[in-house]
């Protein structure tokens, strides 16, 4: 790997159209666990905040998923 991180959001997506979807999803976790998501920069938030809309989003992604499996 070359090169340094100097700050830029350098994640791809795997599903690149699937990108509108998972910020719709984003912003949709964060409202129900209330924590002040805005669209652009989120560097105020702490680290509990940030971790707890991923951390929820997974949760559901996963329930979603054994719904499917189980039908």
């Amino acid at each position: 790997m070359s090169g340094t991180n100097s700050g830029s959001n350098t994640s791809k997506m795997a599903v690149p159209e699937a990108k509108e979807a998972m910020n719709r999803f984003k912003q949709e976790v964060a409202s129900e666990i209330g924590v002040p998501l805005k669209e652009g920069y989120n560097g105020d938030l702490t680290s509990r905040q940030a971790g707890s809309i991923g951390g929820e989003m997974v949760k559901k992604m996963i329930m979603r998923q054994e719904e499917q499996m189980k039908n």
